[in-house]
């Protein structure tokens, strides 16, 4: 069984930081690319951000600047870092198996069971 699993989130103020881990097995770490959605309360889920294999990186333009992904390859993880985090960034958040493209994270696959993220004003 393939499963993902998210770590972190929480409560926190605007302006504050958070950081969401997701580990994954090592054969999926090594050779996939690993995204990062998220679902707010009456919204879609949409991509926050990507990153491949080799490090290349997508982020949704409304992150671009406070969020960063990076691989933890001693861990098993890809963690997002959150800062200067806003309301509207309040949603679950999910990791999952992708494709990577430059300009989006494509046909998710294996999911976490993702992560509460809640920004207050």
């Amino acid at each position: 069984q393939v499963q993902l699993v998210e770590s972190g989130g929480g409560l926190v103020q605007a302006g504050g930081s958070l950081r969401l881990s997701c580990t994954v097995p090592e054969f999926l770490l090594d050779y996939h690319s690993i995204g990062w959605f998220r679902q707010a309360p009456g919204k879609g889920r949409e991509a926050v951000s990507c990153i491949s294999s080799s490090d290349s990186a997508y982020y949704t333009e409304s992150v671009k600047g406070r969020f960063t992904i990076s691989r933890d390859v001693a861990n098993n993880a890809v963690t997002l870092q959150m800062n200067s985090l806003k309301p509207e960034d309040t949603a679950v958040y999910y990791c999952a198996t992708v494709r990577f493209e430059a300009y989006g994270c494509y046909d998710p696959d294996y999911w976490g069971q993702g992560a509460q993220v809640t920004v207050s004003a």
